[in-house]
Parts: structure tokens; sequence; C-alpha cells
């Protein structure tokens, strides 16, 4: 029987993003903005710091895996890069074609807000299906 694409782990991610979203969007936000650091610095502080509270909270929350592997941890760091490097380099794509005559810095927060909601789908289904799969 084929799994449902939502379910409650789903419904688990999504909380633990809450919780990454306050703390890592609002530091990604925070350094762009107010300490003037660049577009793929803030965000990638973001995902590092978010990324360690992501794959515990995940892990053992979530997705209830009790798997200890060091292959583990590397499917989970190999996945948050490719999501990062996809989500937000297609964001940048994305707002620059809806946005070509607005300021760079209306811009690369557009970009930034867009990336956040194209990761968090990326993410999701990639530790679900790669990262945390349960083989029954």
């Amino acid at each position: 029987m084929k799994k449902k694409l939502i379910e409650k782990t789903t419904i688990r991610f999504l909380a633990v993003g809450v919780v990454n979203t306050l703390v890592g969007d609002g530091m990604m936000f925070l350094l762009y903005n107010l300490l003037k650091c660049s577009y793929w610095f803030s965000s990638a502080v973001n995902y590092v710091l978010g990324g360690i509270v992501s794959f515990f909270l995940n892990k053992y929350f979530t997705f209830q895996n009790c798997e200890r592997s060091g292959k583990q941890v590397l499917k989970f760091v190999f996945n948050m890069v490719i999501c990062y490097l996809i989500a937000y380099g297609a964001a940048r794509h994305i707002v620059m074609l809806l946005l070509p005559d607005r300021s760079a810095k209306l811009q690369e927060n557009a970009a930034m807000f867009i990336g956040m909601g194209l990761y968090t789908i990326l993410n999701y289904l990639a530790q679900r299906f790669f990262v945390f799969q349960v083989r029954e």
C-alpha cells in the first residue's frame, strides 16, 4: 500500500519548522538587514544553525528514526546543501525575473522569503523519502 504524501509526519515537520523559522530566519534577516552581511552568507548561516536543530528534532520527533549511523548524517548534510542551493538559487532567479526594476535589497529580501518556502518543500520530501526513510 502506498504511503500518503501528507500524514502526521507532515504536521510534525511543520511544527519543527516553526521553531527553525523563528530562530533561523530571524537570524538570516537580522544578518542581512541590520549587520549588512551578504545574501549568501545570511541565508547559509540560517541553514547551518537550523540544520543542526532540524536534524535532531526531525530524526527523533518527526520521523521517529532510531538509526545511528554516520551515513545518515552525511545524507542529511547532502540533502540540506542540495535543497539550499536549488531553493535559494531558483528563488533568486525567479525574483530577478518578476522584479527586475526593484532595488537589490528588495529583490534579495523577496528571494530569501521565496527560498524559505521552496526549501521547506524540497527538504521535507528529501528527509521523508531519502534521509529518514523507514525500511519496511
